[in-house]
């Protein structure tokens, strides 16, 4: 790529639109594929105006672009080493249209994002690819996703009705327009005459129109969809179609209207599972003709895996499993009537099939859960049980179904005679459409020689079977070189013809979906090198990437581990240059700009929490007088957050708010931001000390133990009111029970201003003050311990895991135990909540909800909501951190325009106020409000 390409580019966008430092480059060059090249450079497009300009622009210098969103492709098709198009931050637009009938998308929204809102409307999507949670549309568009139930009747291709396209020039044509196809003759006139030449020239050809018949009756994402030449005659209606699955190679799709599927309520699930994978594999039929709407098969490894996890489901649990392998059986139905019905089908078909235990049917949500928790994180899983340093590799394929039970067979004999132990089958077996994954070392000559020798083996297998080499992830660089060996020279020959037609100068997505090169799939694979537990379990698929706060500013979890990797390799190899230069950008973007919330944790199925990792690299760089400082406040808690109360205070007093603000910014320069807080006019007054509004029992009297968070005593209440320590006594109170306040409450934390910077020395102290005092108060844990902020109770939990004593947070005291005995509560007309990070890793979400409803007419949870990163005091050290976290959640809450904003954390609340300009309160203030006022 040339120099004068990426001048005109940034003369163009802007100077900072270009991205070409070290740490962007190797960002954003990782996704969940085993291929790794480095971009020059990468533009993060805003709307859709850019991307037709930066097409434009790159088409007349014939320059080559790849587009990029989610990252999760696992074919290398996201993969380049020319610019890189970023679609994901800016392209996320959902409007749901005719009652969830129809919806409007921009690929950077997830599908998980989507369905979010059409649950309302007892809709989703038709493609349900297991990545769900990350994939995002642009990819579900590229690569013509499916997923486990849909099959090929609700795959994207069948259900996108229309789209807004770029093409290779920045011509931009919306095909929903009456007049799509004349624009398209008028704008781009070789274009439609060269469709409808391809068009005629397969339908003429009785050998291409039997070939496509019998490949698209399969999910097959080889190659383009020549479906299209066949199944529409208007150009403008083909060229759509064509781009799905099309692998970025042929245009972007800006914006695409889906016909959305029924979100059938009445489910029922089962594992059946089979002493060999030839027994599961031949009950496929049986199964089949009970219309399932999902079954997917798991092999012996696959299930060893699943055995290994934190919880695994019962079904399999106790299994010594040996060759055994598995079916996971669902069946969807809009009423009870017709799911009762299936199941007897089901429970008929499986008397005759030779299973090693009895098959059970449930529809109990947890149980199910469970069960698809073991097909959901299968990939990442298996991938992240491989050896350190080893590239995972997954590729998927479609055969008739009644030849899968072979195919799985001969397989299995692949991998043996080729060396690759351990390697694992699962996938869509209602569909003939089965992943397997092999791992090795593919840097070395042995193991780039083997997966040659085994890719040429298992292309041939495939083929004889009457299979496709690509049923779902897309053909990308894996099986490019193998397009024609599936279609032959003919339709080969018209793959080419449409990709000249549609792209001349040949710049979108090179070497992706068509290559000339035969050993394509061999190029760019990915190794990795061993460097610490975190980095080494990560299998880079990407699921931790959209609920990452700092996703739109700096880094996500992904990157800051592949960045990790990559720091490893430039100094293995001697490249202090490279090495230095990522050191010193990550210090910022990877440690500083972490608001390790841990919510990475919460998607990521090696269950990888990023934060710990940066926590500890905190802990590393740590300056010692800092430290040794830090440690002390632990000891002298009560004075520390006494002085910040004063503190606030009095910059809350002072006339000339400005002068304050200026006064931190200075210090801030000096000491550094990462060091200094900077106080802002939203910030309150200073709130009182614990001690002072304690109302204490003594233990033998109390029921229950309460620890009120310190950060209370130090940011004083929204609105002036009591706050949240006074509420939630006056709340007990009124329910008749009695609280102990432990001895020395003022000095008492949860640990997390000392864990979350990597003081250990404070945190271990702090530890030691809780369990000397919180231990002893309740009883040795026959007093439950309480706490009123969500987030503190989740540290609370950590410092006291090793003890009998439970911890409950205080919005689940308050439903529990409270609210049922405070009668009826005055509503108010709508509340907005701010669920956090703590409460979806405690649990307590949904004690928040319930609480809300009890006070209000209309509880309203953001379709945007996440991690607001306020994090203690991260919001004040980085402001940027928090305004670019909140943002997307803002603006649902500006529109909502509720009575009352409440949440469960004053950092939160705090976070949320500055965000929005909406006072937030906790949820127990506003329910002590509604006693008051009743």
């Amino acid at each position: 790529m040339s120099d004068l390409f990426i001048d005109e580019l940034r003369n163009s966008l802007g100077e900072d639109a270009v991205r070409d430092q070290p740490i962007d480059i190797h960002a954003a060059a990782h996704d969940a594929s085993h291929y790794l090249l480095m971009p020059r450079a990468v533009v993060r497009a805003e709307d859709t105006q850019q991307v037709s300009d930066i097409l434009a622009i790159a088409n007349s210098a014939a320059q080559p672009v790849t587009f990029r969103s989610g990252g999760t492709s696992l074919c290398g098709q996201a993969s380049t080493e020319a610019l890189q198009i970023d679609t994901r931050a800016a392209f996320r637009l959902i409007t749901i249209e005719d009652q969830g009938e129809r919806v409007r998308v921009q690929p950077g929204a997830t599908i998980n994002q989507v369905n979010a809102r059409l649950a309302r409307y007892g809709r989703k999507l038709g493609p349900d690819p297991a990545s769900s949670v990350a994939c995002t549309i642009g990819g579900v568009v590229a690569n013509n996703s499916s997923g486990m139930a849909c099959g090929t009747v609700h795959n994207t291709y069948k259900t996108i009705e229309s789209m807004t396209i770029v093409l290779a020039d920045g011509t931009i044509i919306d095909t929903a327009d009456t007049d799509a196809d004349q624009q398209l003759a008028a704008q781009c006139p070789a274009l439609h005459a060269g469709l409808e030449g391809i068009r005629d020239r397969v339908r003429e050809n009785p050998d291409s129109m039997a070939t496509i018949e019998r490949l698209y009756k399969m999910k097959n994402t080889m190659g383009y969809g020549i479906n299209s030449l066949v199944d529409f005659d208007r150009p403008v209606d083909i060229l759509a179609h064509l781009l799905i699955g099309s692998e970025g190679t042929l245009g972007f799709v800006a914006e695409a209207v889906f016909v959305t599927v029924p979100a059938y309520t009445e489910v029922a699930t089962g594992l059946l599972v089979f002493e060999n994978l030839y027994d599961g594999t031949s009950a496929l039929p049986t199964l089949v003709a009970t219309e399932p709407a999902a079954i997917e098969l798991m092999d012996a490894a696959s299930l060893r895996v699943a055995q290994g996890t934190d919880n695994p489901a019962a079904a399999i649990r106790d299994i010594e499993v040996v060759d055994h392998a598995a079916l996971l059986v669902e069946y969807q139905q809009p009423n009870q009537e017709e799911i009762q019905k299936h199941l007897k089908q089901a429970e008929a078909a499986a008397v005759s099939l030779r299973l090693a235990s009895p098959a059970v049917f449930t529809a109990d949500p947890e149980v199910r859960a469970s069960l698809w928790a073991i097909r959901n994180g299968l990939y990442a899983i298996v991938a992240g049980a491989r050896a350190s340093g080893t590239t995972a590799l997954l590729e998927d394929i479609a055969v008739p179904v009644e030849r899968l039970a072979n195919t799985c067979e001969l397989l299995t004999e692949l991998f043996a005679n080729h060396g690759y132990e351990g390697s694992v089958i699962f996938g869509h077996a209602k569909d003939g459409n089965i992943h397997f994954m092999i791992t090795d070392r593919f840097d070395t000559p042995d193991g780039q020689a083997r997966l040659a020798d085994f890719t040429e083996d298992m292309v041939e297998l495939v083929l004889s079977q009457g299979g496709v080499l690509k049923a779902e992830h897309g053909t990308g660089r894996a099986m490019a070189p193998f397009v024609e060996r599936q279609y032959g020279e003919e339709l080969y020959s018209v793959m080419w013809a449409i990709k000249r037609a549609c792209d001349p100068n040949e710049i979108l997505n090179p070497g992706v979906l068509l290559t000339a090169q035969s050993d394509a799939h061999l190029q760019g694979i990915k190794t990795t090198v061993t460097v610490e537990g975190e980095v080494d379990r990560c299998v880079e698929c990407g699921y931790c990437e959209p609920v990452c706060p700092s996703r739109n500013l700096t880094l996500t979890p992904r990157q800051r581990i592949v960045l990790r990797r990559d720091l490893a390799k430039a100094k293995d190899a001697g490249d202090s240059e490279l090495a230095e230069a990522l050191e010193k950008a990550y210090s910022y973007a990877g440690i500083d700009t972490c608001a390790v919330d841990g919510m990475c944790q919460t998607t990521c199925p090696m269950k990888i929490n990023t934060a710990d990792l940066v926590r500890r690299l905190r802990a590393e760089r740590a300056h010692a007088p800092l430290s040794t400082g830090w440690n002390v406040t632990a000891k002298r808690w009560g004075v520390v957050t006494t002085a910040a109360s004063a503190a606030l205070s009095v910059a809350k007093a002072v006339p000339a708010p400005g002068l304050v603000n200026g006064v931190t910014k200075v210090a801030r320069n000096v000491v550094g931001e990462d060091t200094m807080p900077e106080w802002t006019s939203d910030l309150p007054r200073g709130g009182k000390r614990r001690s002072n509004l304690a109302d204490s029992y003594p233990v033998d009297q109390a029921d229950a133990v309460y620890i009120p968070s310190c950060q209370s005593a130090m940011f004083g209440p929204a609105d002036g009111g009591p706050g949240l320590q006074r509420s939630f006594q006056e709340l007990c109170a009124e329910a008749g029970l009695k609280l102990h306040i432990p001895e020395g409450i003022d000095n008492l934390c949860c640990g997390t201003p000392w864990s979350s910077k990597g003081y250990l020395g404070g945190k271990a102290e702090m530890r030691q003050k809780v369990v000397d005092w919180v231990v002893t108060a309740s009883r040795e844990g026959n007093l439950p311990v309480v706490c009123d902020a969500s987030s503190c109770t989740e540290g609370f939990v950590g410092l006291l895991k090793a003890y009998p004593v439970e911890v409950m947070d205080g919005i689940v005291f308050i439903r529990d135990q409270v609210l049922p005995k405070l009668g009826v509560l005055r509503h108010a007309p709508s509340i907005t909540l701010h669920p956090t990070c703590a409460t979806t890793h405690l649990g307590s979400t949904g004690a928040l909800v319930e609480l809300a409803g009890a006070v209000a007419d209309k509880v309203n949870v953001p379709d945007n909501w996440g991690c607001c990163a306020f994090a203690g005091d991260r919001g004040m050290l980085h402001p940027e951190l928090t305004a670019s976290a909140t943002a997307p959640e803002a603006g649902d809450v500006r529109k909502l325009n509720s009575t009352i904003h409440a949440s469960s954390n004053r950092a939160c609340e705090l976070g949320m106020t500055r965000a929005t300009g909406k006072p937030y309160k906790s949820i127990i203030e506003v329910v002590a409000d509604s006693v008051a006022g009743r």
